[in-house]
């Protein structure tokens, strides 16, 4: 079964502003409407037997709305494939009880977003979330590297999350868009021998870029077989998480990125689903 580890949907009733907001600004197409029925098309398309959402908390306030908001997801559609994780922010005073509610609540992890949340990620209050996620076993997915609609704005590199495992040890924790957005040789270097774990979302073949934006041909580029490869030699099949960032990557491009390497059936099964199926586990 494949299974799509980093996904985002927005409320029916703002999709279409906020698909087409962060469609400008990150001077990128959708490729589903953003919505839920829109994933739920998608994934029957293209055979994808199950999707992670990851929701994003911009600010403290929303964390609980949002939480809520995700049990009621989770209660509706678990049946059907689709799971959400949980947000949190740094700022969120309560952290330690919402996080122990989460884990009442059968979620199986959390969401956190340096960039939007501008915090590092080796802050204090990430840290502190991190030892009371790591204390619950819950899974903790972050973007890492450069984020498209932020240019030159890394709060998430490869250093502060070699930080942040030596800090808090061993735990399940997943760096996204292959550990550093456009980070990779860092990434490389630095984090090989770190036991984390690296989602392929947004960051294999090539950006597809709107009609209307201009572009330099070599900032299209993301990462080809042969650099992918490299992860897969350091980090091993074993720590990589199938992710499409959907709706902004083309499902049946990532599913085929991963099918056309030449590795084994084994090692791509890993990656497709079966690491994510442990880990949700």
């Amino acid at each position: 079964m494949i299974i799509d580890f980093h996904t985002h949907i927005f409320p029916d009733k703002i999709s279409v502003a906020v698909i087409d907001k962060l469609s400008r600004t990150s001077k990128t197409v959708a490729f589903t409407d953003g919505t839920i029925s829109g994933l739920q098309k998608s994934m029957e398309n293209f055979g994808v037997g199950m999707s992670v959402i990851l929701p994003v908390a911009t600010n403290s306030a929303q964390v609980e709305k949002i939480n809520n908001s995700a049990i009621e997801l989770n209660e509706k559609y678990f049946d059907r494939g689709i799971i959400s994780f949980a947000s949190m922010h740094p700022d969120f005073e309560n952290y330690r009880a919402e996080l122990s509610r989460l884990k009442n609540s059968g979620f199986k992890g959390i969401k956190i977003h340096p960039v939007y949340q501008d915090t590092n990620l080796n802050d204090k209050k990430y840290l502190n979330i991190f030892y009371r996620a790591a204390e619950l076993d819950l899974i903790v997915v972050t973007h890492a590297g450069l984020d498209i609609g932020f240019p030159g704005v890394v709060r998430c590199s490869p250093q502060m999350s070699k930080n942040v495992v030596e800090e808090i040890g061993e735990f399940k924790f997943v760096l996204a868009h292959m550990g550093g957005w456009k980070n990779w040789d860092e990434v490389l270097n630095i984090l090989g021998d770190k036991k984390i774990f690296l989602d392929t979302s947004f960051s294999t073949g090539k950006i597809i870029p709107r009609s209307d934006s201009v572009w330099r041909d070599e900032d299209l580029n993301l990462l080809d077989a042969k650099k992918f490869l490299q992860f897969v030699k350091i980090f091993g099949a074993e720590k990589i998480l199938f992710g499409t960032d959907s709706p902004w990557t083309s499902v049946k491009n990532s599913i085929d990125f991963i099918k056309n390497l030449p590795i084994t059936d084994a090692e791509k099964n890993k990656i497709l689903g079966e690491n994510a199926k442990n880990l949700l586990e």
